[in-house]
């Protein structure tokens, strides 16, 4: 039984969460065996938890370890998925953050996102935006909106290394892979320090010196996990003529 810390939650959502979280964990231990490093050294209150992006099913194994360990996930999501059938209902009914490119309403999902840490809620960020365009699935560059909530909220930012659910379902496949059961290790690191950043001006270098600082700390985590040396630079896909979004990455953007 998982005792989950949320005082300031409502029984409604607390319920969804369960029977949520009573289907994926369920699915996950079976498709998977995993491994859970440093959860016990977790801040107590709120805080921005900052993962790799390895394939679609991420989001899976990142809520299964956060809500296994007592912690009920939050994620960013796009608005466009509020208005899909019965996930949108999951969606809002789990109170997570809709998110739109429109600057008019970046204000809201940062106020959202505030009341959820204010009330010792974890929120959930990729920094690198979308899978990593990465070859070898090292991180890649990571976007400053990690950074930027950081900073506006002063809530620490957690880094998140997970290996091994590429290969259940490899990056953008349709197919996943049963056979032979795949291993997943989720590994959390100590809170980026961001403390010297925090009171000044948010330039665009201050911005990018701290997502940098976070994607450092993640990708010396997956490091670790891999057991193998990170190319001495991170991937970036506008060099390389990809596009930052959408499944055909290989061909730039119109």
């Amino acid at each position: 039984m998982v005792k989950i810390l949320a005082p300031g939650e409502s029984t409604g959502t607390k319920i969804v969460f369960s029977v949520l979280a009573g289907i994926v964990r369920s699915g996950m231990n079976v498709l998977t065996g995993r491994s859970w490093k440093g959860f016990d050294s977790l801040p107590e209150g709120g805080y921005i938890l900052c993962p790799n992006h390895l394939t679609e099913i991420d989001p899976l194994v990142v809520g299964h370890a956060v809500y296994s360990n007592g912690r009920l996930p939050r994620w960013l999501a796009k608005e466009s998925l509020f208005k899909v059938p019965v996930l949108g209902w999951f969606l809002k009914k789990t109170g997570q953050i809709p998110v739109t490119r429109s600057s008019a309403t970046a204000g809201e999902s940062l106020r959202a996102a505030q009341k959820v840490l204010d009330a010792g809620g974890v929120i959930i960020i990729y920094p690198e935006g979308t899978l990593t365009r990465d070859p070898n699935l090292w991180p890649m560059i990571g976007r400053t909106g990690a950074a930027r909530l950081a900073l506006q909220t002063g809530a620490p930012v957690v880094p998140m290394a997970h290996w091994g659910d590429q290969e259940l379902l490899p990056r953008y496949s349709k197919k996943m892979y049963l056979f032979p059961r795949k291993h997943v290790t989720v590994s959390v690191g100590a809170p980026v320090d961001l403390d010297d950043l925090r009171n000044g001006p948010r330039t665009r270098t201050v911005l990018q010196e701290a997502t940098d600082r976070i994607m450092d700390a993640v990708t010396d985590l997956q490091s670790e996990l891999r057991q193998e040396q990170a190319p001495p630079a991170r991937w970036d896909p506008t060099e390389h003529g990809q596009a930052q979004t959408g499944r055909g990455f290989e061909k730039p953007e119109n």
